[in-house]
């Protein structure tokens, strides 16, 4: 039996055959602009169309064009980032220069003198590669560096004190050793000046034989004139030597000297004689006629003797005690 909804159906479902045909190609250019724009998405790059003339879609195409992203602000992480790749590359240049100081240096500073930077080299590298990864890849890589860096930087400063300290070692040790050859020279100095005064006296000495003890070979600084106070006793004779020190230059420090050196040579006699030698007086002067130069009572004066036997001390050394110190060593003055 033929039912009378066909003809009707029929014509329904001719139209809507007829309604998707003419949607599909506006569907199709649909999906294909999204596609397009996912792609553009991830690749940075968006569509230009291009269209043939003919009105229906069906018949468009697309192409992919180079496209620039607007500038944007930095993410913190590649910051950070950039910021410890720069003080990496500083922390190993301080460690190359101060290995190169230590080596041009010359000095021992008591350690190894070296800086290990590969881990912080390792590190740079890692972070450096990783920056065109997504940014949540940054942050541990950075910690990595920068703590590699701060080993090296404390390395660093550890050779860098010890090459100080060896610099002012060096420094204290030549200032040492230059004052050391500035006093021995100034000492070499004096001593040859000292010779030479010794030489100037004993050449203007030559003139005359030695004075007292038995000593053969010494000329006084001309004596003042006799006097005295009349005393002879051992006694009043040293009372005598002891004014006329103030008039060589000498304290009372020089009297036990004096004392001492004349107590060995006549015990303050002035009329003792050695007869193995010839000396006489109190000062023993060799010959005694030499003290005539002080006084013609040289023979039976005291202070006569004195002031002769004190200007010969004064002329050959240059003091009582320097002379008693000379009589200790080799027995005579």
């Amino acid at each position: 039996m033929r039912s009378d909804s066909t003809p009707s159906s029929n014509r329904r479902d001719r139209r809507l055959a007829s309604r998707r045909a003419r949607r599909r190609p506006a569907l199709t250019a649909g999906v294909l602009a999204v596609g397009v724009l996912a792609t553009a998405a991830l690749t940075g790059t968006a569509p230009t169309a291009s269209a043939s003339p003919a009105a229906d879609l069906s018949s468009a195409s697309f192409r992919l064009a180079a496209y620039s992203a607007p500038a944007t602000t930095a993410a913190p992480e590649a910051l950070a980032a950039r910021a410890a790749v720069t003080s990496a590359g500083s922390s190993a240049d301080a460690a190359a220069a101060v290995q190169n100081d230590i080596a041009s240096s010359g000095l021992d500073i008591g350690q190894p003198a070296a800086v290990d930077t590969s881990v912080l080299a390792a590190a740079t590298q890692r972070l450096t590669e990783a920056q065109v990864l997504p940014a949540t890849f940054l942050p541990e890589l950075t910690e990595q560096v920068a703590a590699a860096t701060s080993a090296v930087d404390l390395r660093v400063a550890e050779l860098r004190g010890s090459l100080d300290a060896a610099v002012a070692k060096k420094q204290a040790e030549e200032a040492a050793e230059k004052a050391r050859v500035e006093a021995e020279a100034a000492a070499k100095a004096k001593a040859e000046e000292e010779a030479a005064a010794a030489r100037s006296a004993s050449s203007s000495s030559s003139s005359s034989s030695s004075g007292g003890g038995s000593s053969s070979a010494a000329r006084p600084v001309a004596p003042s004139g006799g006097g005295g106070s009349g005393d002879n006793s051992p006694g009043g004779a040293q009372a005598t030597a002891r004014g006329m020190l103030a008039g060589f230059g000498w304290g009372d420090d020089q009297f036990s000297c004096l004392v001492s050196l004349w107590n060995k040579e006549s015990g303050w006699n002035y009329q003792a004689y050695n007869s193995s030698s010839g000396a006489f007086g109190i000062p023993q002067a060799l010959p005694g006629s030499k003290m005539s130069s002080a006084g013609a009572d040289w023979q039976s004066n005291a202070g006569t003797q004195i002031s002769w036997g004190l200007g010969y001390i004064s002329g050959r050394y240059g003091s009582p005690c320097g002379a008693w110190g000379h009589s200790q060593s080799v027995g005579w003055y």
